[in-house]
């Protein structure tokens, strides 16, 4: 019998890299450009991780008719500067290493165009510790996905031939959250992203953590790879819970 891989799927702005104020930044420097009000720190902050489009028109207020050349904008920075000088966060690529190393298969599930998911990864050097990396359309011309992440992250556990009692979601987002639940599969929540004040205790989620040694305990005692969920053991900022 044919058994389907322990697959760990993560978002990626927020929680595997640190954008270091590129995206921010970059949206500022857009909206400037074409003379648009830019919005104060927290409000550029909550706009990492949801699809630019949406963050743009529900928290920007840009019209419709600049929305292309504002993204086009933001978009040229991004490439230009804005990917060399984001980070991964600490402790990543031994996360990344250390579940690779027990045997998960990793992916990554963003809202980011999946072109520019790779070319950031590639950049610092993480696109070969995961199996897959799924993101949006790389044509953003197009609307938002409506589902949110829920079809990105199907498209990470088709690829990966894994069933939903055999995967987990890590990010720093409702949306991560939500894209777990609408596919049937827990979610643990990091501490070190762009979450707002409250949003991760608000949500459903199997764990919070607040560094990744927390989140590869988390994976190993929610995803055993002898098939087991143990009971929860752990207590503090882990709040871990099978």
């Amino acid at each position: 019998m044919t058994v389907s891989p322990a697959l760990v799927i993560f978002d990626l702005d927020g929680t595997v890299v640190d954008p270091a104020g590129s995206i921010t930044g970059g949206i500022a420097h857009a909206l400037d450009v074409h003379g648009l009000p830019v919005p104060d720190g927290a409000t550029l902050d909550s706009m990492v991780g949801p699809p630019l489009l949406e963050s743009l028109g529900r928290l920007a207020d840009v019209p419709a008719e600049v929305m292309p050349a504002v993204v086009h904008s933001y978009r040229q920075r991004y490439i230009s500067e804005g990917m060399a000088a984001s980070r991964p966060y600490p402790g990543i690529p031994e996360l990344l290493d250390r579940l690779r190393a027990a045997g998960y298969h990793l992916a990554v599930a963003t809202q980011k165009p999946e072109g520019l998911a790779k070319k950031l990864l590639g950049i610092h050097d993480l696109d070969r510790r995961f199996h897959s990396i799924h993101g949006a359309p790389d044509d953003e011309t197009l609307p938002p996905l409506t589902d949110g992440k829920a079809s990105i992250v199907a498209a990470a556990l088709t690829v990966n031939h894994a069933a939903g009692s055999r995967a987990v979601m890590i990010g720093d987002r409702r949306h991560d959250a939500a894209g777990a639940a609408a596919n049937g599969i827990p979610c643990i929540g990091v501490r070190w992203g762009f979450a707002e004040p409250g949003e991760l205790e608000a949500l459903d989620l199997a764990a919070r953590v607040a560094n990744t040694r927390e989140a590869g305990d988390a994976v190993e005692r929610l995803l055993p790879l002898d098939g087991h969920v143990q009971a929860a053991a752990g207590s503090g900022t882990a709040e871990a819970r099978p």
